[in-house]
Parts: structure tokens; sequence; C-alpha cells
């Protein structure tokens, strides 16, 4: 039997494995030292899994418990949030490194206090930046430091170099799954490269759209027993789902977060559990996490590849 037989087969099978639950009574918050900005990225094996708007929601839970939040739409070429929030924005990144605007006047506001850095058309000519360009744009980065207190990177889908990049500078991957089995084999595939190629080893699941919790249980744990059987060493920790719910197309339609117009809705109730899972979770990975530590680590691994 080849190898994707088999995985086939074991997404089908879900018996043996072993549950890998976060406990939040054991954990605390692992920022509360004031260690830096927290830097995590949001991303998927597959489109279409509903990443952006985790993000929007994840964003809005977080600043309504008190966190200074910035996203940025790291989507390449098909960036959306600033249209899933109803955001006009002219300028990015480039207008930055070109000298026509300071970053902090590119970032934007967005319902509900966050921000939001539109980089999307921007981001490729970071491939490209010389020595002094780098040097520059991380001196821009320090006007940042005190102003936030989690940076979301809402990624692209797949495993292209440019998503692995961003996941590879930060210091905490979200992987949104749901219940497809198109879904499931991408989000291994994923991890795989991640692991494999830039020596990533922990990994937060979040499990999207689905029925009930006997059900997203059952998603982790096929993920799971599949990178435990084919991978082995990366740490796969279950950060909890989302339902299905009607109110969230509504609030697409709205040009809102969920949370903002439904609070009482299913899906807004369970983005409020998983963000405070979210903030007791124990981080056992080097706090250089800022936004700065970020950008470089981004543009050294690009210059690497691009010979520059």
């Amino acid at each position: 039997m080849d190898q994707a037989s088999r995985l086939r087969d074991m997404v089908g099978n879900g018996k043996g494995i072993k549950k890998k639950l976060m406990a939040a009574n054991e954990t605390v918050d692992a920022h509360q030292d004031g260690s830096g900005v927290r830097v995590i990225s949001v991303t998927s094996g597959k489109g279409g899994v509903g990443k952006t708007n985790v993000v929007a929601n994840l964003a809005l839970a977080l600043t309504q418990s008190d966190k200074k939040v910035l996203i940025l739409d790291a989507d390449l070429g098909l960036g959306n949030m600033d249209v899933l929030l109803g955001l006009n924005h002219h300028f990015n990144i480039q207008h930055v490194l070109t000298g026509e605007k300071r970053l902090e006047e590119i970032i934007m506001e967005a319902p509900g206090g966050f921000q939001v850095l539109p980089a999307a058309s921007g981001i490729q000519e970071l491939t490209e930046l010389d020595q002094s360009q780098r040097l520059f744009l991380l001196d821009e980065l320090d006007i940042l430091q005190d102003r936030f207190d989690v940076l979301l990177i809402d990624t692209g889908a797949g495993i292209s170099a440019n998503v692995m990049y961003f996941n590879f500078a930060a210091v905490e991957k979200v992987v949104v799954v749901t219940n497809e089995p198109t879904s499931l084999t991408d989000a291994y595939a994923l991890i795989k490269v991640l692991t494999t190629k830039y020596q990533q080893k922990t990994f937060k699941i979040l499990i999207n759209q689905a029925r009930n919790a006997a059900e997203a249980d059952r998603i982790f744990r096929q993920l799971s027993q599949v990178v435990d059987n084919f991978l082995g060493s990366p740490s796969i920790d279950y950060l909890g789902w989302i339902p299905y719910d009607e109110h969230i197309p509504q609030a697409v339609r709205q040009q809102q977060a969920v949370l903002a117009v439904y609070p009482d809705a299913a899906a807004s109730k369970s983005f409020v559990r998983v963000t405070k899972s979210l903030l007791t979770s124990v981080n056992h990975l080097d706090f250089e996490g800022d936004i700065k530590f970020f950008w470089k680590k981004l543009v050294d691994s690009w210059q690497t590849d691009y010979g520059n």
C-alpha cells in the first residue's frame, strides 16, 4: 500500500490515538512577564476553511480581553481582510519602503478597536530588499513595539514558499481545519513541510465549521493520528472548535465580524472560548517573538532563498 492510500485509511480511523487537549487550568499567560509582542500565524492547508473570518473574530475577542492587536493580511495577491471588515486603503508596506509613508501611517483601525496592516500587494518586494532597506524596515517596526500585545498573521492557504515563510517566522502557528478529507490531508501536508523543511515542531489545531464538539474532537484525533504515525515529532495541541453557524455568512454580508454583530451567536461564544484558551496556553518557545524579530526572520529567510 502506498503512502497516499495509508494516509486516506488513517484519516478514516480515529482509534488508538492519545488525545492531546490543552488544559487551561494548568497553564498561565505566557506574556504576563511583559516578554514582548506575541506573534501568531493563522494558516491552513486548504482554502475555503474560513481562515480570514477566524482571524478577524480572534482579533476582536482579544481586543475585548484588553489586548492591543494588529492583523497582518499576508495572503499574497488574494488578501481580503479589508473587504471582510469594510475597510478602504490606498497604501501598504511598499509605500513605506519607497519613503512615501511611515509605517504607522498605513495602519488602519478596524471596527472593534484592533488594527490592520495592509501588506498583501506590496509584500513581494520584500524578496528583493537590500541591506539598507532591511535595516530601515526594522527601524520602522520599533515604532510598533510598544503599541501591540499580539500580531495575528492571516496567511495564504497551501504550501507555497510565501505561506511557509510567514509560518516559519511566527513563533506560534494555528492551523485551521474543517470536516473535509481535503482539509485534513492538506493540513497534514502543511505540517509536514513546516516540520521537515523548516524544523517547526509545535502547532495549535482549530477545528472550524463543526456540527458539534464530538465531530470536532474526531477531526482533531484523525489529524493527530496521521501526524503521529508519519511525522512523530511535532506537538499537535487542540486549541478548540468553532461551530457551523448561519450568523457567520450574515455577518460577512454586513462586512463585520460575527462577534461584533451577533455576540450571543454560538460561533461568537466559541471564538471567546478559543481566545481564552489561546491566552492561557503556555508556549515552550523562544520568546524573541516580537514584531521586529518576526520581520527579521521573515526577510532573512526570503533573502536566503532568493540569494540577495
